[in-house]
């Protein structure tokens, strides 16, 4: 090859690769969807998967009781939030090498809560793991945003589950009577909470536990009463290691970290669940505990620190796990 035809050869490519340089590529379809929704930490022995099943708009302006309007607004606006505030819905999948449990369930696919959510059941496969290889579910209360994801159009979403929750949650949220004298806001929760057990039950895999009781070694339920009547938080417990899967132990953490007072409109015992927030904030920020929150955004993990007049949540940081 002579050096003309080097030259020209140099020259093309040099103009090919300009033309491509200055492309646009702007005509490519957005693809709108998120990585699959599940995150993964150690703790001790125990392997813990954080589940994601959407986002829910709350309105903490409507929500919250015990502050004001004006209190929220400015919370909002420090914290660089708007009047609508997406919160996370999520679940924690705990494998502890002889069991596999699943702590809340989610929305669920019926998309009542809207089409954002009802994502746990396919974030749990995408995670690695069946849904029929799920040998427990310890439900924390039996609002729809934790027991919606028990079915499937089909029936049970996890045909081989047993499940354990307050046997005081089992029977408010069962009892017709209840429903009546209930705000009229918490009516529907009544036959939601009855159709999603109701064939856990008829297959005699419904199993309430009184109180503060160890589940399974290394899990222990904590009453932590007032949101619901038999709200229950979980501790998990592996070499050393500490976590607490709080359920609703809060709904807003910009407003309801620096003031764990305020309460919201879901709660059956608003003064109830304020002092139980107030324990439970304490004990993990002394314990320096590990906090799995449904309500963060998600994965929903960190610790809590203790400032001059309330708490500030601290996000767990993203971490690696060894590969097989």
């Amino acid at each position: 090859m002579n050096l003309t035809t080097k030259i020209a050869l140099r020259g093309a490519s040099f103009m090919a690769a300009a033309m491509l340089a200055g492309a646009c590529w702007a005509a490519a379809p957005m693809q709108k969807f998120q990585a699959p929704g599940f995150y993964r930490l150690m703790l001790g022995q125990f392997e813990i998967t954080a589940l994601h099943d959407g986002t829910i708009d709350l309105e903490p302006g409507k929500l919250l009781t015990n502050t004001t309007p004006q209190k929220i607004r400015k919370a909002l606006d420090a914290t660089f939030q708007g009047p609508v505030v997406p919160a996370s819905v999520n679940g924690f999948l705990i494998n502890t090498g002889d069991k596999l449990i699943l702590i809340d369930s989610g929305t669920g696919p019926s998309g009542v809560f809207g089409p954002s959510l009802g994502q746990l059941l396919k974030n749990l496969t995408a995670s690695g793991y069946r849904p029929e290889q799920v040998d427990e579910i310890y439900l924390t209360h039996l609002h729809p945003d934790h027991v919606g994801g028990l079915l499937t159009p089909s029936g049970e979403a996890f045909p081989n589950a047993v499940i354990r929750l307050d046997r005081r949650e089992l029977s408010y949220w069962t009892d017709s009577e209840q429903a009546k004298k209930a705000p009229e806001g918490h009516r529907s929760f009544f036959p939601f909470a009855e159709a999603a057990l109701k064939p856990y039950k008829e297959a005699g895999r419904l199993k309430p536990f009184d109180g503060n009781v160890e589940l399974t070694p290394g899990i222990h339920a904590i009453s932590a009463a007032g949101h619901t009547l038999g709200h229950t938080v979980y501790k998990v417990e592996s070499e050393g290691q500490r976590m607490l899967v709080w359920g609703d132990v809060m709904h807003v953490g910009a407003i309801q970290f620096a003031q764990p007072q305020v309460t919201i409109v879901f709660d059956t015992d608003s003064p109830m669940a304020a002092k139980a927030r107030a324990k439970i904030f304490a004990e993990a920020a002394a314990d320096r505990a590990i906090v799995a929150a449904a309500h963060q955004p998600f994965p929903g993990l960190g610790h809590l620190l203790r400032t001059r007049t309330g708490y500030q949540f601290v996000p767990y940081p993203f971490s690696g796990v060894k590969q097989n």
